[in-house]
């Protein structure tokens, strides 16, 4: 199996960590089946540095940062990420290239491709029952999902209009898009298909200053998150591994 590649934009080291787990645990992976890259730490480099010859796809994990956040007020590491991000997006998709963005990617290739990204469909830290469409049920990374399921979320921003040729492939109620795709191979989740329980459980106590909620619900969220049965999500990445890591790149079925 050729190895993944995770790019990472979380300072926060308990947070990075625990990222990396969720998606490993999640995609089935071994550590030296994937490698990781944290902007957090570095610039990206030049991207044929990353020897996308042997990757069979890059995922994007979360962020703190917003693809709506004010220019003026955006920090030069988050505007370092974005221009890092933003180079790396213009091979993937020129190359239609295996990638998953959870959540911060829904927001960082909906910019890159002309979407729409602002602050009318956040949702706050829980569960949100995601509807997966008649173009899903077609997908192969949904394959094997329910027609809905309980997936965790917790964004300030969400895309309230899709790229020109974007496929919706889930909704909710809250949040007109939860998933889609670009060409045939780049994905993007609003919800976060690497989390479980625990994982949002610390999650919150990480970023409870984050402005996601008011500080003194850190803890009755905390709890909540830990009671959570959120199954699903994580077949996504599980899909997205075993269809990029050991097959061929295929188109998926004709809409």
């Amino acid at each position: 199996m050729k190895r993944f590649i995770l790019v990472s934009t979380r300072e926060h080291d308990l947070a990075a960590a625990d990222e990396v787990r969720g998606v490993l645990a999640a995609g089935g992976l071994r550590e030296d089946q994937m490698q990781v890259i944290s902007l957090a730490r570095g610039p990206l480099g030049p991207i044929d540095e990353l020897d996308l010859d042997n990757c069979a796809g890059v995922i994007l994990g979360g962020s703190p940062f917003n693809a709506s956040d004010d220019p003026g007020k955006k920090s030069n590491l988050q505007k370092r990420c974005e221009t890092d991000l933003d180079a790396l997006l213009d091979v993937l998709v020129a190359e239609d290239f295996p990638f998953l963005g959870a959540c911060y990617g829904v927001g960082t290739l909906g910019v890159h491709q002309g979407g729409i990204i602002d602050r009318q469909f956040g949702e706050p830290v829980g569960t949100s029952r995601i509807r997966v469409l008649d173009a899903g049920r077609k997908d192969p990374l949904l394959a094997g999902l329910p027609d809905e399921f309980d997936a965790f979320v917790g964004h300030k921003e969400a895309v309230s209009v899709l790229p020109a040729g974007a496929v919706l492939l889930a909704d909710s109620a809250a949040c007109p898009v939860q998933m889609f795709r670009i060409k045939s191979n780049l994905y993007a989740t609003q919800f976060h298909p690497e989390l479980d329980p625990a994982g949002l459980a610390q999650r919150i106590m990480v970023y409870r200053d984050a402005g996601y909620f008011p500080p003194h619900e850190a803890q009755e969220l905390h709890d909540r998150a830990l009671a959570s049965q959120v199954d699903w999500p994580e077949l996504i990445l599980r899909n997205f591994v075993d269809r990029y890591g050991k097959t061929d790149r295929q188109a998926p079925p004709e809409i």
